[in-house]
């Protein structure tokens, strides 16, 4: 039996060629990038080719790059970071309630250290306003921080007009790109953001690193402070292997764009189509445009997500309920209700996310084995019963693709 990984917004698997780039500095060239000798020499070449890898897939200048641990100290870097650096001048925060936990526990903890944050909320689709958001601006307000895609239905934000917007009131913008990154292209000159965040392991590179870019002028309080490195910015030495390998994930990654969007566009309509035209009472999650090419998420309703996790996963096919660093969590998803969702129908979620390793035989597979799964599964559903399924409209449409 094969196994089928469609959980892709979790984690991507490493790249051979990324891996093989990595192993050379962890058996070859493992000196300190900071020490001026011979063993130092070799990794400081390498972080500084890699740094302007992570640049031209920002289009940004080099020194304009920070490496971090992950998305997650990213995101707290560039709120934290604004929030203390600009607090004499202002002490308001603007983002949204569908945020990844980096973000939203972020904006909680700085809140209990004297700052106000609003959270627009969003419409049915999972998308906010931007009268709302230009609603929300005040004289205090110091910096607006909004996800370029959400990770668990894939909607895909306004970021330029957000920025212009952000530009016109002199507010700092902050996006998490985390999931965006390989799927768009993320020109921060072109998308108006002052600071963006994206991690490794969501671009077929390694786990335990990342990039923020931050606005040439821009400044931040340091999260941790140590050594000088990264310009002083992010004390503690860098992590070079991995790297390296995220400067070759980022230019991989331009490099197969285009064709991997068609490939994962292609393969997750088929997906979607297949799946809603074969399981009565379903609905489909985000919005039905403008969404990442890879990502459905689809609610199924009289049934518990985690039972359909568990019986696919006993065939082999992986995939999620929601965000990788909530599994486990009893509480429904909080991007779902923030749409409007019951607390049934959210509990009832499935989130596919494809990679460039899907195949059409994969997606066939699940389409074949999903609807007995959910037949099964809602059978012992004191909710349910066979006549409902006579009475059922199948909410998918054709012209649910990405534009």
């Amino acid at each position: 039996m094969k196994n089928i990984y469609l959980d892709h917004n979790a984690t991507t698997p490493v790249l051979p060629e990324v891996a093989d780039a990595m192993d050379t500095y962890f058996r070859k060239e493992w000196g300190n990038p900071s020490s001026i000798h011979w063993a130092g020499r070799g990794a400081k070449s390498a972080l500084s080719e890699a740094r302007d890898k992570v640049a031209a897939f920002f289009n940004c200048t080099p020194v304009e790059v920070i490496f971090t641990s992950s998305g997650t100290e990213g995101d707290n870097h560039a709120l934290k970071g604004v929030a203390l650096q600009k607090q004499p001048k202002g002490n308001h925060i603007i983002t949204t309630a569908v945020e990844h936990p980096a973000v939203l526990k972020t904006c909680k903890y700085l809140e209990k250290t004297g700052f106000e944050v609003t959270y627009l909320g969003v419409d049915q689709d999972g998308m906010l306003s931007l009268d709302e958001l230009k609603a929300a601006i005040r004289p205090e307000t110091i910096l607006i921080s909004v996800m370029y895609a959400n990770n668990e239905t894939g909607t895909v934000f306004p970021i330029k007009e957000i920025g212009e917007i952000a530009r016109a009131n002199k507010v700092l913008f902050h996006t998490d790109a985390v999931q965006a990154a390989g799927k768009f292209p993320l020109d921060v000159k072109e998308l108006n953001v002052d600071l963006m965040t994206i991690s490794g392991h969501k671009i077929y590179g390694p786990k335990g690193v990342g990039a923020l870019f931050v606005r040439r002028g821009v400044r931040l309080v340091p999260m941790i402070h140590g050594g000088h490195h990264e310009r002083n910015r992010r004390g503690g030495t860098e992590n070079v292997a991995c790297i390296v390998g995220l400067g070759l994930a980022c230019e991989i990654a331009t490099r197969d764009m285009e064709k991997e969007v068609e490939h994962v566009r292609f393969l997750r309509d088929r997906l979607e189509k297949g799946l809603m035209e074969n399981t009565p009472h379903t609905k489909l999650n985000g919005h039905p445009e403008l969404r990442l090419p890879n990502t459905t998420n689809i609610s199924f309703e009289f049934i518990e997500g985690e039972g359909m996790l568990l019986n696919l996963d006993m065939l082999g096919i992986a995939t999620s309920s929601g965000s990788a660093c909530t599994s486990g969590s009893l509480e429904p998803s909080h991007v779902l209700l923030a749409m409007g969702l019951t607390h049934e129908m959210s509990h009832g979620s499935i989130r596919f996310s494809l990679g460039r390793s899907n195949t059409e035989e994969d997606i066939d597979r699940v389409i074949e084995l999903m609807p007995p799964i959910v037949k099964r599964i809602r059978q012992m559903s004191p909710l349910y019963s066979e006549e409902t399924d006579g009475a059922a409209e199948i909410t998918y449409s054709d012209k649910c693709n990405v534009k």
